[in-house]
């Protein structure tokens, strides 16, 4: 038994690092790396005979949330989709959450799974512009989107928005150690990794990408108090019209400069319209886990939105509004006291730690679960089985940063 807790101690730790690179990859590597994470730590927890999981302190929210995932079956038009998409689905991204929680072992780890997360972005980043300019990416071949004239990155990834999910949520860890870290020689390393991210998200053309870039930095300079970034941040502000490509000007115009309209598209506005008709006809418990798309075309108005016509099979292109769709607004309240509670952990954690190399992951982590979030309002990323595990590995990461800090803290006491 004691060797079976070593082999499975052992893949623990490295599962955690190699999950985040993968990720840049393909699925396959991802859901392979997540299988053996999932098995060795449900193993590790049996061998050791510990059958309750860590206290991380949104563990009633986390129940809840399952819970009301799974009374929002009643209401399912497939029981297979909702148990399989759904409350399984669900149910392993809470025990790789766990996984995280319980599997951080110090700060050597942390480093080593900063390292694996900025070389994946590196990876897609490069990736990007050589897909760009040969028409193709060297890790799939798949070639870019083209949008208003504009040659859009996707990279590995199958379009360019999910493609800036995933650089936008994952550069908050190499940005914060650019910007913060006092090491000289690791901090030029990163102020390279972070580069090259930074270029990958440019060339998304992603507006709820560079949103949630341009938020993170500005959350970095003011809680920092880093007055030469806030200069550039002003600076970039004020300019940033002059700097945009002439398409993205004149399709600014043609909305007639609506703030919903440039950052949505008509037809984003009309599947939300639609997916607040489908919450309309089932505002508790909604449709059911894994079935908003099963039954989107039931709520179709008529006509639509600027008579968009949407296909019938569709994902709201919003997590929450997605997420009251399938769960209702019972699923959704809990959802937000969810994220209230891993932020306000989040941020205590923050304030209470000492060390500086500690501080700055803490801080990196709540700004890059923002980044995803921010994401979120134009996209169904927490639906994404390309994207979804990065929102519960970051807090389930955050979470163990946070109990290591609770560890040396009673040390010391």
């Amino acid at each position: 038994m004691g060797k079976l807790i070593q082999v499975t101690d052992f893949l623990i730790y490295w599962l955690v690092i190699l999950l985040p690179f993968s990720m840049a990859i393909a699925p396959a590597p991802m859901n392979v790396f997540m299988g053996l994470l999932l098995a060795s730590f449900l193993v590790n927890k049996i061998a050791k005979k510990q059958w309750r999981l860590f206290s991380t302190g949104i563990n009633l929210p986390l129940l809840v949330f399952f819970l009301v995932t799974c009374l929002s079956l009643v209401n399912s038009i497939s029981l297979k989709d909702s148990m399989r998409g759904g409350v399984l689905r669900l149910l392993q991204y809470i025990f790789i959450l766990f996984a995280l929680a319980e599997g951080v072992r110090d700060l050597k780890h942390m480093r080593r799974i900063l390292f694996a997360v900025s070389c994946g972005l590196a990876l897609s980043s490069i990736d990007a512009i050589w897909q760009v300019f040969s028409g193709h990416d060297f890790i799939r071949g798949y070639g870019p989107v083209i949008n208003l004239g504009l040659v859009r990155a996707t990279a590995s990834f199958k379009d360019s928005n999910t493609f800036g999910i995933y650089l936008s949520a994952l550069a908050g860890l190499p940005l914060a150690m650019a910007i913060f870290c006092k090491n000289g020689p690791r901090r030029i390393f990163y102020i390279l990794l972070s580069g090259l991210a930074i270029v990958g998200i440019a060339l998304t053309y992603s507006r709820p990408t560079l949103l949630a870039l341009y938020v993170i930095l500005w959350f970095f300079a003011v809680i920092g108090k880093k007055r030469g970034l806030l200069f550039v941040l002003i600076v970039f502000t004020l300019s940033s019209w002059f700097l945009l490509p002439r398409a993205v000007k004149d399709w600014a115009k043609e909305v007639n400069y609506n703030p919903v309209r440039f950052m949505c598209n008509d037809d984003r506005i009309a599947i939300y319209r639609n997916s607040l008709n489908m919450i309309r006809h089932h505002p508790v418990i909604g449709v059911g886990a894994n079935t908003f798309m099963r039954n989107y075309q039931t709520y179709k108005e008529s006509p639509e939105y600027m008579n968009i016509v949407t296909l019938d099979y569709m994902y709201a292109h919003n997590n929450f509004l997605h997420m009251a769709g399938e769960i209702g607004l019972a699923g959704l309240a809990v959802f937000i006291w969810l994220i209230y509670a891993y932020f306000v952990s989040a941020w205590k954690t923050y304030k209470s730690i000492n060390d500086g190399s500690l501080k700055i992951f803490s801080l990196a982590l709540i700004a890059c679960l923002a980044a995803f979030l921010i994401n979120g309002l134009t996209e169904s990323s927490l639906y994404s089985s390309r994207v979804a595990l990065i929102f519960w590995y970051l807090a389930g990461f955050s979470l163990g940063l946070k109990r290591l800090v609770d560890e040396r803290s009673s040390l010391k006491a």
